[in-house]
Order: structure tokens, then sequence, then C-alpha cells
């Protein structure tokens, strides 16, 4: 398996080179331009946003490096392959046109869930839950069930997708858990698609966080959310000493998110749950927290800012991570911790709202975080040999660092 998640790292993070190398020829097709203004643009300079190639890339190596090497049969990837088509085609296509809207990429994730339901056996027939457990007995409750779930775990993962290293680094650790329980109960199915895109992840990932040279994309976060969902799904149908919480608690953060701004939006702001705003929690984390040089001009503190907030979000995730490993086969516990969970967000979701955020959470000047910030800006000035306004006296162009 290790080769395997090798193979996947080596060819992703190839592949991304590649693009970034090229970028001069397909930049008006990729690029997503800063100056496109909009409640969920935060970076400071066109970027291009067709990461879910390589990371794709990386996990069709991992494929045929598994099926040689592991007792895994060729077809059972061709079929996986297959299913996943439509979920990333649909956010691919929308990266490469900005034509296709979220209720059209929710619905091509329905239908990869549907096709994983029939051809992969990836069916939610279990929940622990009385009364909904008997309606999942029943076939066609099944499939719609599971097309709810997996479609709505990628929709969750690509709301997610908003700051340098943020999806990414929650995608690792997921995935990363996913492999520990597989490899537990001995589902080398699942842990050898689970080192992939590991595998596949951090090859991208090194190039995205903390400087951003490339995104995800709608194609990269809907292929994470697909392929996390359908694990799941298979894990636990697969192994009954696995818990059916095991994998909500382990994507309780995207998924609380998602079911969360529905219910802003919906229910408190009277508008479309698909219409974008401003008030995703990590949105609230980089407006309230992250404090540092707020209204500094420059391309590199901007930057330097926005990876700033992706590591307050991993904190958030641990804290379903680290339990829903531990307690993989205990459903009770699970269920506490998702309750747990719940109450802490909301929480502090209020205090940020309210301008009441806790005081030992918020990145302000003169701080510790700022002085380390300042290092790193510092040293990215100087790869670019230019100097403060402290070394010469005068203020520093702006339009020269971008």
């Amino acid at each position: 398996m290790l080769l395997t998640l090798i193979s996947a790292l080596v060819i992703s993070f190839a592949v991304t080179v590649w693009l970034l190398h090229y970028a001069h020829m397909h930049a008006h097709l990729t690029y997503d331009a800063h100056e496109h203004k909009g409640p969920q643009k935060f970076h400071a300079q066109s970027t291009p946003r067709v990461g879910g190639i390589p990371i794709f890339a990386g996990l069709l190596v991992a494929a045929l490096v598994s099926s040689s090497i592991a007792p895994i049969r060729w077809l059972w990837w061709v079929i996986f392959i297959v299913c996943l088509i439509p979920a990333f085609a649909g956010g691919l296509i929308e990266d490469l046109t900005k034509k296709v809207g979220p209720r059209e990429r929710l619905l091509a994730s329905f239908v990869s869930a549907g096709l994983a339901w029939w051809l992969l056996d990836a069916r939610i027939t279990y929940v622990a839950v009385p009364g909904l457990d008997a309606l999942l007995a029943i076939s066609i409750f099944s499939l719609l069930f599971t097309m709810f779930a997996v479609g709505g775990v990628a929709h969750a993962v690509n709301i997610i997708d908003g700051y340098n290293g943020l999806a990414g680094m929650v995608v690792l650790m997921m995935t990363a858990a996913i492999a520990y329980v597989a490899f537990k109960v001995a589902d080398y199915q699942v842990l050898a698609v689970a080192c992939g895109l590991f595998g596949a992840t951090l090859g991208f990932w090194v190039w995205n966080f903390p400087r951003g040279m490339i995104f995800a994309g709608d194609g990269g976060a809907y292929l994470w959310g697909f392929v996390l969902g359908v694990l799941s799904v298979l894990l636990i149908e697969r192994n009954t000493t696995v818990s059916p919480w095991f994998p909500l608690v382990l994507m309780l953060y995207p998924v609380w998110e998602t079911l969360f701004s529905i219910y802003r939006k919906k229910m408190l702001r009277g508008q479309s749950p698909g219409e974008p705003d401003g008030l995703h929690f990590h949105m609230m984390v980089y407006k309230r927290l992250v404090r540092w040089m707020i209204r500094d001009p420059d391309t590199h503190v901007r930057t330097q800012r926005n990876s700033m907030t992706a590591p307050y979000l991993w904190g958030m995730t641990l804290l379903t991570v680290i339990p829903a490993v531990l307690l993989w086969s205990n459903t009770a516990a699970l269920m506490w911790v998702a309750l747990g969970f719940v109450v802490v967000y909301i929480w502090l979701y209020r205090r940020m709202v309210q301008f009441k955020s806790p005081r030992w959470l918020v990145l302000r000047k003169n701080s510790w975080h700022e002085r380390v910030a300042e290092q790193l800006v510092r040293h990215q000035r100087k790869k670019h040999k230019l100097r403060t306004q402290k070394d010469i006296g005068t203020p520093i162009d702006t339009n020269t660092l971008q």
C-alpha cells in the first residue's frame, strides 16, 4: 500500500508542476481571476483552479499500481472510476467554463452516488437509528438515502474549500482515519483507495499551502467528497464492527457546516441555500479571528492572512477526527462526540457573529502569531529582492508585488 501512496503522490506532484509551468498556455480557461469580486473570493492574485486534474491523475495511477500488487481486481477499480466521473466532471466543467451551477453539480454527485450504489454495492442499510433502519431495509429508500448522503458529503467538501490548504488538509486527516480503520478490519480495497487518495491529495496540497499557487476547484472538491463518501459506505457495510456513526463523526465539520448553512440561509435569512454568502464558519474565522494586518494591501500579506485561516479549521476538524479514530466501534460514544461538536460549533459561531470572539483565539497585532507571520512575509520579500520601508525609507510600490 505504501507503493500505491507514493506513486499517487509523485504523479499528482508532477502533474501540478506541469500545470504551473505551462500556466500561460491554459490561463484563459483555468484561472480564477482575483479581480472577480464575490462573497467567497479571498485570494490576492489570479490562480489556476484545476487542482482536481492532478488529484484525479494520481488516483488513476494508484489504481494501476494497487491492482498489480494488491489483491484487488482491476475491474473493481474501473467500475470505481466510472462511478466517480460524473461528480468529478461536473466540477471540472465548472472550473473551466464557470457555467455549471451548484444545483447541476449536486445532481452530478447524486448520479455518481447512485452508480456506486448499483455497481459497487455501496449501500447504506443501517445507521443505528430506530425507525430509519427499518426504512433502509427497503431498496428504494436505501438508494435515495445513499445518494443524499454521498452526494451531500461531496457538496459539503466543496463548501469548506475556501482558503489555502483548508480542504486539502481536512481531506488528508479524514483519509488517514479511514485508512487506519480499514487496516484494522483488513478491508484492503478501501485501504488501497484511501492510500491512493492520500498520496494524490498530498502531491497537490504542497503547492496549495501556504502560497496558494493552485486551487482544487470544484472538480477537486467533488472528487474528494465523493471518494470519502463511498469509502465510508463500503467500510460500514462490509464490516459490522465499524460503527455507522464513525464516518458521520469523522466528517462532521463539513457535514454540519452544510446543514447549518442551509438552516441559516433558508430559515433565518429567507434566501436560497444555493446562493453564496460571506457567513460560513471559515469566513467568520477569517473576518473575526485572523485580524493580523487586516487592511494591508501587500499581496504577500494578504496571501499570508489567507493561509493563517486554515489552521483554525484544522483544529475544529481534529475535534471529531481524533475521537472517531479512537472510538470507531463505539456507537454510543460517537453520538455524544457528535453532540459535543455541534454545541461547540454553535457557541463559537454565535460568539464570532456577535463580535465577542474569545480573545485567546484572535490573531492580533503584536501577538506572537504576528511576529511569526512577519518573519514569513519578510522571507517572501527577500525572495523577490524587495526592501521594506524601514530599509529605504519610502513606501513599497505594491504593484511590483503582483
